[in-house]
């Protein structure tokens, strides 16, 4: 009986566990954001894409196309962007950032893009989903 109530125990208290509040959310996502932008400015592909999930159920859509998967998506930027010269310096101008559920948030905001073939910017909204205790991105938007 004691094994049983222990086992019951730790269950119920394991259950318990604190999860991080909505403040602790957006700043982790913000850092991530802030984490990106420095590797794309750095030409940092793997550190780039770190934040999207490596999956095939990954969904990326800007202008016209709709991409499926984290590989198509990376083979996407690298088309766009094939030299550090075409990807530029990296910002971004984070507006909303609002929890949809405990696992999930999405994200609405700009990127600028400073590069010496000229400037762009545009608006994107992202979602990011909490999978095994990390944030990732499992859609995003971009115009």
């Amino acid at each position: 009986m004691k094994v049983i109530t222990l086992f019951i125990l730790v269950l119920f208290l394991s259950s318990c566990q604190d999860r991080p509040s909505k403040e602790e959310d957006i700043a982790t996502i913000t850092n991530l954001f802030n984490t990106q932008k420095k590797a794309w400015s750095n030409n940092d592909w793997k550190a780039y894409m770190d934040i999207y999930s490596k999956s095939d159920s990954l969904v990326f859509f800007s202008g016209s196309k709709l991409i499926h998967g984290w590989d198509k998506t990376l083979e996407n930027y690298q088309k766009a962007y094939p030299t550090k010269e075409d990807m530029g310096t990296l910002n971004f101008s984070l507006f909303d950032i609002s929890k949809i559920d405990r696992d999930t948030y999405w994200v609405m905001g700009q990127y600028h893009l400073k590069r010496r073939s000229g400037n762009t910017d545009g608006n994107f909204i992202v979602l990011l989903k909490r999978i095994g205790g990390e944030w990732k991105i499992i859609a995003n938007t971009s115009c």
